[in-house]
């Protein structure tokens, strides 16, 4: 497509263009993977070997390492598929040092954006799941490295990495993020990275910008951001300002941002992978990307990110598949939070159970969930105590109501149980299945003698807690 400029599509601009005269910005799609997933830092990486021997210690000394393996715990997901990888990437909106003209009003770390890149054991396929940061979760207990311990509570996602980072340490907020992560879905990460505002724009900066085509113009305080509309080249805080602002483009929503990240990541690599020909261009923006990644002590050298970046390139380009968790507007189960999302059940559930169990996704079928999906508040739910122990259903009642569900009652189980059941009668089939998928190990069962318009959940001994 040469030096033509793409029109955008959709919300803001769908379509971010990196072209120049010399450099087409069409990807493939395992170039999309790449750069989705984040490990774009991993495929530059590669190149690094024809920098010389000096440039390749350079940028491994680069790399920060953090130990976040006794940080993690012992009650975690077993490994359901043995030789899959599921790597958390973080982008670190930390107000340290140079980020700190972004605001001091923030705790000291923040995650920007989060996504799981599953690949499968067989390195035949790959799916990477975007997280939206407002998405309403369980948080669980987490070391906030300051001597102290939060307790486990519902916020949004990106409030983890928050958490375990307050004393400044990049481990303790990945391990609270992985730790939030793996209770929300039932993966296990294997490993993380995390990279930081300053990289990103090193990293544009080195390309001579981006080119970007708004629809309409944009002023955002809070990106310190102002854009007229129309194509023109980003970089420096304008191209971090680009992707981060939110409410001041499309519908404000934290989805629509993903969105214009992930297409600028595309045009950047797209742009890295033509104009890069140099050794010196290439050392600069491979010394930007490498000075703001973390990553776990397993990932952290030029060696293993550049063998995990061949596995990649190894996948046939028909099986990437690229999500969003299906997910909707919390304020449709509480009508005073208009600001976060919640993930919809039991397709989020389903997705995750297959990526654990290492089964390719189907897209189409996640995606076509968003057309019709189910809201927590239409569900009725009755709890009934069978573990013997006074107060558990009024409990459990309380973990549905801020989850959404609509309690309808509480009672006694008719006897005793150690295994937590969810029942339903006529067709409360879609219902029941939704709140089972939020209960690890339960399934739904129909059973004549339930209430009728409403589901039946049975709390059980080995209780879990609420997905």
């Amino acid at each position: 497509m040469g030096g033509e400029r793409r029109k955008p599509r959709g919300r803001g601009a769908r379509r971010n263009a990196a072209a120049t005269s010399e450099s087409p910005t069409r990807l493939t799609r395992r170039g999309k993977l790449l750069v989705r997933g984040g490990a774009v830092l991993a495929v530059l990486l590669v190149a690094a070997g024809g920098a010389g021997l000096w440039a390749y210690q350079s940028l491994d000394g680069n790399i920060h390492s953090a130990d976040i393996d006794g940080k993690l715990g012992t009650e975690r997901p077993t490994n359901a598929s043995p030789g899959s990888k599921n790597i958390l990437v973080v982008g670190s909106d930390s107000r340290d040092g140079d980020n700190g003209e972004y605001g001091k009003g923030l705790t000291t770390m923040q995650s920007d954006t989060l996504m799981v890149m599953h690949v499968a054991a067989n390195r035949k396929w790959a799916t990477v799941v975007s997280l939206p940061r407002d998405s309403w979760v369980r948080i669980p207990a987490c070391d906030r490295g300051d001597g102290t311990t939060s307790k486990a509570h519902q916020f949004k996602i990106n409030e983890a990495f928050a958490l375990g980072g307050t004393s400044g340490e990049v481990a303790g907020a990945a391990a609270c993020a992985i730790k939030t992560v793996e209770e929300n879905t039932g993966l296990r990460i294997d490993h993380f990275m995390s990279v930081d505002f300053q990289g990103f724009k090193g990293m544009v900066n080195a390309l001579d910008g981006i080119e970007v085509c708004p629809e309409t113009a944009i002023h955002d305080k809070k990106a310190h951001l102002d854009m007229d509309a129309g194509c023109q080249t980003v970089k420096g805080e304008k191209a971090l300002g680009y992707v981060r602002t939110r409410y001041s483009v499309g519908d404000g929503s934290d989805i629509g941002r993903i969105g214009r990240q992930q297409e600028f990541m595309e045009a950047l690599a797209a742009k890295a992978q033509t104009k890069l020909t140099s050794p010196a261009a290439l050392y600069g923006f491979l010394d930007s990307a490498t000075d703001s990644l973390t990553t776990d002590k397993e990932l952290a050298g030029i060696k293993p990110l550049t063998a995990l970046a061949s596995e990649l390139k190894g996948i046939p380009g028909d099986r990437l598949t690229f999500l969003t968790v299906p997910n909707y507007p919390r304020e449709a189960d509480v009508p005073t939070d208009k600001a976060n999302v919640v993930w919809q059940y039991p397709q989020a559930a389903d997705l995750f159970s297959s990526l654990a169990k290492d089964r390719e996704v189907d897209k189409k079928t996640v995606e076509a969930a968003k057309d019709d999906p189910l809201y927590a508040a239409t569900v009725r739910v009755r709890v009934l105590n069978g573990t013997g122990k006074p107060g558990e259903a009024a409990k459990v009642a309380n973990l549905l109501r801020t989850a959404g569900f609509t309690v309808t009652g509480t009672g006694n189980a008719p006897e005793d149980t150690d295994k937590t059941s969810v029942t339903f009668s006529g067709d409360l089939e879609r219902e029941a299945r939704a709140l089972a998928s939020r209960l690890p190990g339960t399934k739904a069962a129909q059973d004549a003698e339930a209430a009728p318009g409403e589901v039946t959940l049975t709390v059980g001994g080995e209780f879990d807690g609420l997905r």
